[in-house]
């Protein structure tokens, strides 16, 4: 008997072992990479506010903030983005345009896949309010970490800046969260498109994990392992499965197919990136 309770033992202890070697977290952020708009832009607009790509270029120019907080820094300070309360940030999630099928990929991490389960968490430096908004239904909100802010009681503004997920502190963000759910660091996903991310993919591609871009942006493409152009937000499930839980392309299409979907196109493009000069002489050439 007692050799019977300590085999079941090893035998709940070994399928403990097996499910945390499939367990990962997928981590993306979300401007223009599972919408097609960015916050600051898409909120520069729909106040009349000009010139939010120059101001954000001034700062960038500077250091004066990491790359991704220029938002953050413009409502907490530019006498024009004062004016911002929390209902325009709503209001700006609810009109970005967001890629297709997010809802698809959240079910699919959800559910597994062949016995792989990702926990799918979304970390921008995009406002709360405005991913809250613009995920609402789609996303949980424990599951989002944005810049939060603190709004004055009374006149309603900006009064300060309580977190921003950009640069290193998307790094700080992504590690909480593989620490509270106990994943070691070749088993996270990161999914990104900008200069904000930069930080971040280093740091998981330091740790073995994936890089996903979402962009072909030199800066981050030169980084990520994997680059995916898509308007459909299930594009970044092929790296993960090639990658991770081992399909080749012919059962990653049957998996497609299996709930409806139909990959149309799918080029594989080795990019090579060159600058080249003017002729050089062959005296400069060639050293004396």
């Amino acid at each position: 008997m007692l050799r019977g309770v300590r085999l079941a033992i090893a035998r709940c202890i070994g399928e403990d072992e097996t499910r945390m070697r499939k367990h990962y977290l997928l981590v993306s952020d979300f401007d223009q990479t599972l919408s097609f708009n960015d916050s600051g832009v898409a909120l520069s607009e729909m106040l009349g506010i000009d010139r939010f790509l120059d101001r954000v270029a001034a700062l960038s120019r500077l250091n004066f903030v990491q790359s991704g907080a220029e938002l953050a820094y413009l409502l907490r300070h530019d006498p024009e983005f004062r004016r911002v309360r929390a209902e325009h940030l709503v209001e700006v999630g609810r009109r970005i345009r967001l890629k297709r099928n997010i809802a698809l990929l959240v079910d699919f991490l959800r559910q597994g896949i062949d016995g792989f389960t990702f926990d799918f968490f979304v970390v921008s430096a995009a406002p709360e309010e405005v991913v809250f908004s613009a995920l609402d239904g789609i996303v949980p909100r424990e599951r989002i970490i944005g810049t939060r802010f603190g709004f004055d009681a009374e006149s309603g503004e900006v009064s300060s800046i309580v977190r921003v997920p950009a640069g290193y502190g998307k790094v700080a963000a992504v590690d909480d969260l593989r620490f509270r759910l106990g994943v070691p660091r070749e088993r996270v996903v990161y999914v990104g498109d900008g200069s904000s991310d930069i930080h971040v993919m280093l740091h998981v591609n330091r740790g073995d994990g994936l890089t996903i871009a979402a962009s072909e942006a030199r800066h981050i493409a030169q980084i990520a392992r994997r680059t995916v152009i898509s308007d459909d937000a299930l594009s970044v499930l092929v790296p993960v499965l090639e990658e991770i839980v081992g399909y080749d392309r012919s059962r990653i299409r049957a998996l497609f197919e299996e709930h409806g979907l139909l990959i149309q196109e799918w080029d594989r493009v080795r990019t090579d990136w060159l600058t080249i000069g003017g002729p050089v002489s062959r005296d400069a050439a060639v050293p004396a």
